[in-house]
C-alpha cells in the first residue's frame, strides 16, 4: 500500500511539474497596421508566387490591403508605396484607401450584372496615367480584370461568393474629396480603389510620375487580403 501511495504521490509531483513547465500561449496583442510591414509584405507575395519589385530607383511596389470586414461605405482598406530612393534606401508608404465599392453604388449598380468588386491578386502592367473620367490625372485601367458582381442591392459587400467577370470596367486608382478627404465612400467608388485623403493621392502621383519616367507609363497593383497577413 505504501509502495503505491508513493508512486501516485511521484506521478502527481511529474504532472504538477509539467504543468508548471508548460507555458500558456502568450496572447498577441499586435493591431492589425503592426502586421503591416514590408518584409510581411514580402512574404505573403512570395508564398503567393507574386513578383516583389527589388532593383531600381522609383521601381513601385503598389499594393492594397483589403480588411476582412463586409461592412461598406468605410475608408478602412490600406494602400502600401514602396520602393527604393535615388540613395537605394526603402521608402515605405500606407495610405488609408478603399478597395471596396461604396453603399450607393452597392444599393444602386449601374451594371445589370451587379456592382464590381476587385478580386484579390497580381494585376501586372494594367494601369497607365491619363484622366479618371476626362478630369484629372490618376491610374486608369487598360487591360482585363476580373471582379465579382455583387448584384443583391444591399449595402453588404459579399466576397468570394458573388458571380465572377471579367473585362474592361474602369477601375481606376483614383481620390475622393479634392480639397482635403472624405469620411465616407458613398459615390466615390463603384469598384475604383480609392484614396481618403487628396494629399496622400497627389504624393502617389508624384511617385508615379517619376517611375513612368524610368520605367515607362505602365504599372502593376496587387491587392492583398487581410486573412493574408493574419496567417503569419
Amino acid at each position: 500500500m505504501l509502495e503505491m501511495f508513493k508512486k501516485l504521490l511521484s506521478a502527481a509531483v511529474e504532472i504538477m511539474a509539467a504543468k508548471a513547465e508548460k507555458k500558456e500561449p502568450e496572447e498577441d496583442t499586435r493591431s492589425f497596421e503592426d502586421l503591416l510591414t514590408i518584409d510581411n509584405v514580402r512574404a505573403v507575395m512570395k508564398s503567393k508566387g507574386y513578383t516583389f519589385f527589388e532593383n531600381g530607383a522609383f521601381n513601385l511596389n503598389l499594393v492594397g490591403i483589403r480588411r476582412g470586414s463586409s461592412k461598406s461605405n468605410k475608408f478602412d482598406d490600406y494602400f502600401m508605396m514602396m520602393y527604393k530612393d535615388q540613395s537605394a534606401q526603402w521608402v515605405i508608404k500606407r495610405f488609408p484607401v478603399t478597395t471596396d465599392p461604396g453603399k450607393y453604388w452597392l444599393e444602386n449598380p449601374t451594371n445589370p450584372k451587379g456592382t464590381a468588386i476587385l478580386i484579390p491578386g497580381q494585376h501586372k502592367s494594367t494601369w497607365k496615367i491619363a484622366k479618371h473620367q476626362g478630369k484629372y490625372e490618376a491610374l486608369c485601367q487598360r487591360k482585363p480584370l476580373r471582379v465579382w458582381r455583387d448584384n443583391n442591392k444591399d449595402s453588404v459587400l459579399d466576397f468570394h461568393s458573388s458571380p465572377e467577370d471579367e473585362g474592361y470596367f474602369g477601375i481606376n486608382i483614383h481620390r475622393s474629396n479634392p480639397y482635403t478627404e472624405s469620411s465616407q465612400v458613398d459615390k466615390w467608388s463603384a469598384g475604383c480603389q480609392v484614396f481618403k485623403k487628396v494629399a496622400n493621392f497627389n504624393e502617389f502621383m508624384g511617385c508615379c510620375r517619376e517611375s513612368a519616367a524610368m520605367y515607362g507609363d505602365s504599372f502593376t497593383y496587387t491587392l492583398l487580403e487581410e486573412q493574408d497577413f493574419r496567417a503569419l
